[in-house]
């Protein structure tokens, strides 16, 4: 093997690592974004009527962030070429919308 494909196959190897890098910081702020979710909805269920209002107003915003984040994983992986998002479904459930 000669020195352009050495620095190819390095070249090749570091894209695939930030690849994976980039979508594993994908992963890591939703499921941050998931679990801020789960607190609120768990708070908000002991919460009484006077912080009820605050604590909805502040799940829905933990909400949209984690849908947002939800959505930049799902993106990430169709730019690495993974089009079945049945894992995300699986893994990472949307959280659900409160009234």
């Amino acid at each position: 093997m000669n020195q352009r494909e050495e620095a190819l196959q390095r070249t090749e190897k570091e894209i695939l690592a930030e690849k994976a890098a980039t979508l594993g910081r994908a992963g890591e702020r939703l499921e941050a974004a998931l679990h801020l979710c789960t607190e609120l909805r768990e708070y908000l269920e002991q919460a009484s009527e006077p912080a009820r209002e605050a604590a909805l107003t502040r799940y829905r915003e933990a909400r949209t962030r984690a849908m947002a984040a939800r959505h930049a994983l799902i993106i990430q992986r169709e730019a690495i070429g993974l089009r079945n998002h049945r894992l995300v479904d699986q893994q990472f459930p949307e959280p659900p919308a409160l009234r």
